[in-house]
């Protein structure tokens, strides 16, 4: 059995891609009941436990986790004390688990990406780690294109541009953001707050967020940028986000009124009216 604060033999060199995982909590056999659960699981590797928050602190300093199961309630440092002490770049995608569920709220106030009762069930658990995998996949891709978004920056113009055009024309970029040049700036729109977007002869404006962006491009090219299962062309100069839209009325001719949550209302043209389909 582990004790409080020790750290646990590396695992061998082909399961290093597994999640690196912190155990924290003021009771031994929270933990060894946590270490026992979490060891069937072939994509976990418990790196090191911690029985208070001074322990865990300089276990996620030397170790570097990526998740951390911890309890709330400990003697001195507590959990929410613990994750304000540490340094934003080493806070790992961290579970709460407690005995006590009216800390859920200040939990998730402090971005926990899970919530777990004590006794833990197991199919819970099981969503934690999932989670927990999910979450990191999105990390990686992000922290990855946010590196190039500064390395394009110190590029001179003209390779700037040629980069850019590149990135215009790729895929959704990781979390479903869409890359907007903004004079000199490169700016990240979250898909999801879109409402809808439409043509401005060469140019295209993207309404989210209450803003207006203004994009150089054509619908089709970012029609293959968005996600076909939530935007819809609904009017050859109009894309609009599916999630967006509250009511649908018909008009004259086949065509449709969208009512969007903004209040905003937008034209379903004869022409795309099979799209219909995606809005019942």
């Amino acid at each position: 059995m582990c004790l409080s604060g020790c750290l646990l033999p590396p695992r061998r060199r082909h399961e290093m891609k597994k999640i690196r995982t912190l155990i924290v909590d003021d009771e031994p056999l929270a933990r060894r009941g946590l270490e026992l659960r979490l060891g069937r699981r072939d994509d976990i590797e418990i790196v090191g436990e911690a029985g208070n928050g001074r322990e865990a602190f300089h276990a996620i300093s030397a170790l570097r986790p990526q998740l951390m199961f911890l309890d709330v309630q400990m003697p001195g440092i507590d959990g929410f004390e613990l994750l304000r002490m540490l340094p934003p770049p080493q806070v790992p995608l961290t579970v709460f688990v407690t005995a006590y569920d009216h800390y859920a709220l200040a939990a998730f106030a402090e971005n926990a990406i899970d919530y777990l009762l004590k006794p833990v069930d197991d199919g819970r658990l099981d969503e934690s780690v999932e989670r927990a995998r999910s979450r990191l996949s999105a990390r990686k891709v992000e922290d990855h294109y946010e590196r190039l978004l500064k390395f394009i920056a110190t590029l001179p113009g003209s390779h700037r541009s040629r980069i850019e055009g590149l990135l215009a024309d790729e895929g959704p970029r990781a979390g479903g953001k869409l890359t907007i040049k903004d004079g000199q700036r490169l700016i990240r729109v979250e898909a999801d707050a879109i409402r809808w977007i439409d043509a401005a002869g060469d140019y295209m404006c993207i309404h989210a967020n209450e803003e207006t962006y203004i994009l150089r491009g054509t619908m089709q090219q970012l029609e293959r940028r968005l996600d076909p299962q939530k935007f819809a062309r609904v009017h050859r100069s109009t894309i609009v986000n599916l999630q967006r839209v509250r009511e649908m009325r018909p008009h004259l001719n086949g065509e449709y009124f969208l009512l969007l949550d903004s209040g905003h209302e937008l034209k379903l043209s004869r022409s795309y009216r099979e799209k219909i389909k995606l809005l019942i």
